[in-house]
């Protein structure tokens, strides 16, 4: 079984990758696509993350590989339709990033309501005039209503802490009602949760279903004083409404994790002091990566082994 790995993954990982043998591309550049159709051809199991973009062509003839372990739970970059169709398992990796996605979801929520970049990027500058009673007044968290876009895993882990730490009101908008052990109304359209929260996250699962899922309509329906929230993946919001609502002030903020064109960030966004913008960072724990990595690895294992892979999407 020849194994591959397609980025530079957190060390014990790599270790242990070194250990069954696999190859590695031991880097943070990202192959191209001739390169990763290539791994197709020519491993039998590919580690692959977020940036290696699989389409329906890289699976045409009869490729060797059986089994693409993606590091990651979303994977919108890899047509599964068309692995399967070839014969070629994917899998994923839930549940161990949750908790890290949930809390960095609410970090960017206080943040946005209480302009902490904006004033932080002020002292930085050496800007600060020094205290006023009117200085950069933001708006307060506790009491707030939440609306949650994809009550999954971790849009349940923020509606948790949002409800029993800030006291907030949740309301969720999910293809299904779900079983909740907190209060919450689901609504029957994006555009009702919209007029109603005062924050909405999106934590949709990406891809050709959900792209631009929260569109101009959405955007539109939130209230002068509505912030947006996304962690999940970039174009499940329509980032060019998104930005003509922040600069003409038709909401107040958005704090985002993701974006369209990753790691392409459109310079109007970047400009805009109502928009507070990380680099990807949902997951980026020391232990939630290691545990990524260990999961892609015994999808993996499991797979040379023979035995039935524990995590296929």
């Amino acid at each position: 079984m020849k194994i591959f790995v397609t980025r530079r993954l957190p060390d014990s990982v790599m270790a242990r990758a070194r250990g069954m043998g696999a190859d590695l591309h031991d880097s943070d550049t990202v192959l191209n696509d001739a390169d990763r159709a290539a791994l197709l051809r020519d491993y039998d199991a590919v580690v692959c993350t977020l940036g290696d973009r699989f389409s329906a062509d890289m699976f045409a003839g009869d490729p060797r590989c059986r089994l693409i372990a993606n590091f990651g739970v979303g994977y919108n970059h890899i047509d599964a339709d068309a692995a399967y169709a070839a014969g070629i398992t994917v899998t994923n990796t839930p549940g161990v990033l949750t908790d890290a996605t949930a809390d960095l979801a609410m970090a960017l929520m206080l943040m946005a309501l209480r302009r902490a970049g904006e004033g932080e990027r002020m002292v930085r500058a050496d800007a600060w005039p020094g205290w006023t009673p009117t200085q950069m007044l933001g708006q307060s968290v506790t009491g707030r209503t939440l609306g949650i876009v994809g009550m999954g895993r971790i849009g349940q882990a923020m509606a948790r802490r949002a409800h029993h730490g800030f006291g907030m009101r949740i309301l969720y908008y999910n293809r299904s009602a779900k079983d909740l052990d907190f209060p919450a109304q689901r609504l029957d359209t994006v555009e009702d949760l919209a007029a109603q929260a005062d924050v909405v996250a999106i934590h949709a699962p990406g891809g050709a279903d959900t792209r631009h899922l929260f569109g101009a309509a959405a955007i539109a329906a939130m209230k002068p004083t509505g912030v947006l929230i996304n962690t999940s993946r970039g174009d499940v919001v329509d980032e060019g409404a998104l930005i003509e609502a922040l600069a003409s002030g038709a909401i107040y903020a958005a704090g985002l994790d993701v974006y369209e064109a990753e790691p392409a960030v459109p310079a109007r966004l970047r400009a805009l002091d109502n928009a507070v913008l990380l680099p990807h960072l949902g997951s980026a724990t020391l232990e939630v990566r290691e545990a990524m990595g260990n999961m892609a690895l015994d999808n993996v294992e499991a797979f040379v082994t023979g035995r039935q892979v524990p995590n296929p999407v």
